[in-house]
């Protein structure tokens, strides 16, 4: 069975709910996965949107979450696991705000086959690098928001 991710806030391609963004209480939405494979000893997620500023004319990707040693027999996120920094300089989940049409954020699962281990306060690109030869399988699930305001 293929690593899955799912959410019980949204479907794959479909609208975040305002509550897990800068519209609402910018909680991160609930996530659950499935299908592991064998010789998982953690998983990362990363979560970012490579429409910013404007879908029609991307210039940057923008990471919203980082999150990594999440243990191998978890099934959701659960609160144990590290913190890297997302682009908006802060540890933990910053919710979907964009400036300009509607976004797409992708949520990447990562099974390791290892713990990555205490990374102080890593980026998104010091995660890809510490994790570059240990990725088992990977799972994506992709939502999309268009700020209200």
């Amino acid at each position: 069975m293929p690593l899955t991710l799912k959410s019980s806030a949204f479907s794959n391609n479909g609208r975040i709910p305002p509550v897990h963004t800068c519209d609402g209480d910018s909680t991160p939405p609930p996530l659950q996965w499935s299908g592991a494979p064998d010789g998982t000893k953690s998983f990362v997620l990363i979560v970012d949107d490579p429409d910013a500023p404007d879908p029609k004319a991307p210039k940057r990707t923008y990471v919203h979450w980082v999150a990594y040693d999440l243990p191998a027999s978890a099934k959701a996120m659960d609160g144990k696991h590290r913190q890297g920094v997302n682009d908006g300089e802060a540890p933990g989940y910053t919710g979907p705000c964009p400036p300009i049409g509607r976004h797409r954020y992708f949520f990447k699962l990562y099974a390791l086959d290892t713990e990555l281990g205490d990374l102080g306060e890593p980026t998104k690109a010091d995660v890809e690098k510490a994790m570059r030869g240990h990725v088992l399988e990977q799972a994506e699930l992709i939502g999309t928001y268009e700020h209200v305001g």
